[in-house]
């Protein structure tokens, strides 16, 4: 039975979840979710029981000292609320966690029955993968949907994925089973720098937020970090040959697959959300991450013992590449 005393009346409440691991390349859908939180000061009122859905040989707790005295975080769920002001009121009930180690079913049917009890309207599910993009340019984000009607309202794309699936996919399809609306907004990082964070998908998973549920987002900091952290990925990239040249490959095929696209509707969309911006005012984890063919991958922009590893050759332009996410 959940009982969420001291839980005010939301109003038109939006679930936003994230979860470290497999679905996070970069953090960059977690620490989407922790800016939120930071920025709009959430209130924590549940976490789900470590025990059931997480094995502690994979996500260990950590010990630490508060006052003198030794506690223990344990890796977990947590909820929280934040208010969400302004002309159009709207609450956010914020889902950050670990991606669980087992009983997925159960994991989804509880946070399940948080949305139902909360009355939210909307699920949406942040996650990154890594893909053949290059870092110099916007980074891609697709939002996908199992609804067709909903798809056509917000929209999104109808997934077509097939193939693994991490707890973003898991949590989706349970909320379509049960009638709830759930969208996957899905950034695409760039392969060869996987190492988090990663705040140029941050924000744009943001802005994409910002844009799907009409709410205007404070972004702090967060552009200004995106900026650096390209300069600091450029200069990188500068000090290798032969990375600079699969980085100019990986521009020329993107712009070439874009070129159609670079007019009218897109332009259109980064000026509302500049117009809306002036209006209002100024403003870890171990192991893989999905791709976008649902494999595994890791880093290439980095040293090992074993030296720099050579990337892969990009796709030619027009075949199929890093925008097609999973569900």
């Amino acid at each position: 039975m959940i009982e969420l005393e001291g839980v005010p009346e939301l109003i038109d409440p939006v679930m936003v979840a994230a979860f470290e691991g497999w679905n996070d390349a970069g953090d960059a859908a977690s620490t989407a979710v922790a800016h939120l939180d930071r920025e709009w000061k959430g209130e924590v009122f549940a976490a789900l029981d470590a025990e059931d859905y997480y094995d502690f040989q994979v996500n260990r707790p950590t010990v630490f000292m508060e006052a003198g005295v030794r506690k223990i975080t344990w890796p977990t769920t947590r909820l929280s609320v934040v208010r969400v002001g302004g002309e159009k009121p709207r609450d956010l009930v914020l889902v950050r966690g670990i991606e669980p180690s087992m009983r997925w079913r159960s994991f989804c049917n509880e946070l399940l029955g948080f949305a139902h009890e909360l009355g939210v309207e909307l699920v949406v599910v942040l996650g990154a993968l890594l893909g053949d993009t290059p870092h110099t340019r916007p980074v891609p984000i697709s939002g996908t949907t199992s609804d067709p009607d909903l798809a056509r309202r917000m929209d999104l794309e109808e997934t077509k994925y097939e193939g693994p699936t991490g707890i973003v996919g898991v949590l989706q399809e349970a909320c379509t089973h049960a009638g709830v609306p759930a969208v996957s907004l899905w950034a695409a990082v760039p392969h060869y720098v996987s190492q988090p964070p990663n705040p140029k998908a941050t924000l744009a998973l943001l802005n994409r937020l910002e844009d799907l549920i009409d709410v205007r987002i404070p972004l702090g900091e967060l552009p200004e970090d995106a900026r650096a952290w390209q300069v600091g990925v450029d200069q990188l990239a500068a000090e290798d040959s032969e990375v600079a040249e699969y980085v100019q490959s990986l521009e020329e095929a993107r712009d070439t697959a874009e070129l159609p696209e670079a007019s009218g509707e897109a332009i259109a969309r980064e000026f509302e959300r500049y117009l809306r911006r002036r209006d209002g005012g100024g403003p870890p984890a171990s192991g893989g991450h999905a791709t976008a063919d649902g494999s595994d991958s890791t880093s290439y922009l980095r040293d090992n013992p074993s030296g720099r590893t050579r990337p892969p050759k990009p796709p030619k332009p027009g075949a199929d590449d890093e925008e097609s996410s999973e569900d």
